[in-house]
């Protein structure tokens, strides 16, 4: 991921292990409504994925496309593999997966996010999770959320998006409808308030 400690860039400026929640004026229909977890956030730009919008097919199917499995009614998954959800990532290689999960799980392409947040994005992590051996819990995503050099910046200062410090138990909550006040609740901000002064700024 990206470094952030360079060139005078103080470590308070990096983004990453935060959410973005969108404002409700947000223009774009894709980021409606969305918290983001952001995974990467430099001068060089930044990187993030959409953790409360459903694709339309479950973790079980989704192994039995890949191969993983053999006949979804045949799946037998752990308690944990049955709780991962599926969510789009973002608009970039939506094709390509990725799944943030607790820290205790670690291989040669885990990359430590926060503390208690990493981000695997290969195939032996679904196996594992398949298998019961994966990490405690995880969330899958499809593509991702990305900005050039100082786009997303730009965005945060034109209120497009508030942000906070990420919460763990937002991350994973297999409830996705819930994630947007949830996190909005972090700040603070009832969602009903922040919709009325939307228009207001």
């Amino acid at each position: 991921m990206h470094e952030i400690r360079k060139g005078g860039v103080e470590e308070e400026a990096s983004l990453e292990g935060h959410f973005l929640i969108a404002m409700p004026g947000m223009q774009d229909e894709r980021f409606s409504r969305t918290v983001i977890y952001v995974c990467a956030h430099s001068p060089q730009g930044a990187m993030g994925f959409i953790i409360n919008k459903a694709q339309p097919l479950s973790f079980a199917s989704l192994l039995t496309q890949l191969g993983i499995v053999t006949g979804e009614d045949d799946i037998r998954l752990p308690e944990k593999g049955r709780e991962v959800s599926v969510c789009m990532g973002g608009p970039v290689e939506r094709g390509r997966g990725f799944v943030l999960h607790s820290s205790d799980y670690d291989s040669e392409s885990t990359v430590p996010v926060a503390d208690e947040i990493s981000l695997t994005p290969t195939l032996d992590i679904l196996k594992a999770i398949s298998q019961g051996i994966g990490p405690r819990t995880a969330i899958m995503a499809l593509g991702y959320s990305g900005w050039s050099a100082g786009q997303l910046d730009t965005e945060i200062a034109a209120n497009g998006w508030l942000t906070c410090k990420a919460d763990t138990g937002i991350v994973f909550d297999p409830e996705l409808d819930r994630k947007y006040d949830r996190a909005l609740g972090l700040l603070g901000v009832d969602p009903a308030f922040l919709a009325s002064e939307a228009g207001h700024a």
